[in-house]
């Protein structure tokens, strides 16, 4: 690097956008471009907060999952209130994607990502001293809240301060964190459990990510605005700044960054150009259809497999106690679901870990569309196994749910998250995107409250053969409007 050509030794170009200067691939002296654009500390810094905030994300939603026994125990909560605790969360994150995730098109994706997580860590703490089910529905949903925000906020925080080359190789790599914190939540969950066999500890459980999440509040107060936000805002000169603060090198390139004024295009929310309703106009439909639909599609099956996940525990780690005599017998049956969970959360990983790998070789379209594919071919495996007895019919459930999860991973539910921050223009890219994510929750919903009634009116096969049907109409909505972005600069998508 010492031998790097400064930008400004390059061909001068008077005035460019943000990404052209963050795409700008340095040279040797002899004129030799580098093969790639090393990122700056700045942007790892931007980075590693923006996956340690999808890292919590996943630790709390697991934890959650390990602790809902003993707070059902505790508090005495029937059935149908443990229904609002889990809807609570997700009503959360349905506020929180579309409110708190379109603010930052108007108050800064920064401010925003400070925002998220000040609410997650004081929720997280409230949540410690509940003492009934009202004062936990309330906290849950204040988490919900700040997850939502983190849907939209962190993905653009990433991608419009890094290059385009590697923009779906980051993200995604951020995103899957999300499967690491919830193997870790889980992990945490059932050290607790052996540690503290009591009701109490789901107190502690959530406890242990306080201070963590308080470290990484306080560090992304030291990252800077994204340049791109500030440029579109009309703010060029402090765009400039934020940008010479991102691209921070030794040796330095570009040594002098000059944007180009005409291209800033000042848009406050719900005027103009931007706002809501700007995601309904004809200019932004596509990418408003292409990015929601197959993202609620997706969240349809992916929910609706886990209502199936007890009956793979069940057969995968031996029968436990049909009833319930004691404290004992209830934090046995915890710590049996949590070895499993942590089982099917880790075979998780992999799926992710291949779409880090191949978003930006072989592109989102084509990897979303044969994961919608694979998905239906996974559920389809399972839904035969209703012909078969005794291990044949486990093995294949279990097999077809194991392949609907990789694919998953591998395709729609890394890639819906990854387009939906990359097909809408800067002005309105915080609204589209949390909206994106809001109707995938939609989905989610609607899963929690009709797949119950389904399984019981309709039986195990049929209703397979649904979820196999709309992991087909993803694959087509997806190729139908599809909006490629692999290695496109923001500005050429947004326009």
């Amino acid at each position: 690097m010492d031998n790097v050509a400064a930008a400004n030794d390059l061909p001068k170009v008077s005035a460019r956008s943000v990404q052209d200067y963050i795409d700008e691939r340095p040279m040797w002296a002899d004129g030799t471009r580098l093969p790639s654009i090393p990122m700056t500390r700045m942007q790892w810094r931007i980075w590693s907060l923006a996956a340690a905030g999808k890292f919590f994300e996943g630790f709390v939603v697991f934890m959650t999952g390990v602790a809902l026994p003993l707070i059902s125990r505790e508090f005495g909560i029937s059935a149908a209130q443990n229904g609002f605790i889990s809807a609570a969360s997700l009503c959360g994150i349905l506020v929180g994607a579309v409110g708190l995730g379109g603010m930052s098109d108007h108050f800064g994706r920064k401010r925003m990502f400070i925002v998220e997580m000040i609410i997650f860590v004081a929720f997280l703490v409230l949540l410690m001293f509940c003492s009934n089910f009202v004062s936990l529905v309330i906290c849950l949903f204040g988490l919900g809240v700040a997850l939502g925000c983190d849907y939209p906020t962190a993905h653009m925080i990433i991608s419009e301060s890094i290059p385009s080359t590697s923009r779906g190789r980051l993200v995604l790599a951020a995103f899957a964190f999300q499967a690491v914190g919830a193997l870790a939540g889980t992990g945490v969950g059932l050290i607790v459990l052996m540690t503290v066999p009591t009701l109490d500890a789901w107190r502690w459980m959530y406890g242990t990510a306080i201070f963590p999440a308080l470290l990484v509040t306080i560090g992304r107060f030291f990252i800077t605005e994204s340049p791109n936000w500030l440029h579109v805002r009309g703010a060029t000169e402090r765009a400039e700044l934020a940008a010479r603060r991102l691209l921070v090198r030794t040796p330095q390139y570009p040594s002098e960054i000059v944007l180009a004024p005409e291209q800033a295009e000042v848009r406050p929310a719900g005027h103009g150009e931007g706002g809501f309703l700007a995601l309904f106009k004809r200019k932004n439909l596509r990418a408003t259809i292409f990015a929601s639909v197959p993202w609620f599609l997706q969240d349809l099956g992916t929910y609706g497999i886990g209502i199936f996940t007890p009956t793979i525990l069940a057969a995968t780690f031996g029968a436990k106690p049909d009833h319930v005599r004691s404290v004992a017998d209830l934090i046995l049956n915890d710590l049996v679901a949590t070895k499993g969970a942590a089982l099917i959360t880790a075979l998780l990983i992999v799926g992710i870990l291949f779409a880090v790998a191949l978003a930006d070789r072989f592109g989102r379209i084509w990897l979303q569309v044969i994961g919608f594919i694979g998905c239906a071919a996974g559920l389809l495996i399972a839904s035969l196994s209703s012909g078969f007895d005794g291990g044949t019919r486990t093995a294949m459930i279990f097999a077809g749910f194991m392949l609907f999860n990789f694919m998953t991973n591998l395709g729609p539910n890394a890639q819906t998250y990854l387009l939906a921050g990359e097909v809408f223009p800067c002005s309105i890219r915080g609204t589209g995107a949390g909206f994106a994510a809001a109707v995938g929750k939609i989905g989610a919903v609607t899963t929690a409250f009709l797949f119950p009634i389904l399984l019981v009116s309709i039986g195990t096969g049929p209703l397979l053969y649904i979820l196999v049907g709309t992991s087909l109409l993803g694959a087509l909505v997806t190729w139908m409007f599809r909006i490629e972005t692999t290695g496109v600069n923001l500005d050429q998508i947004g326009r």
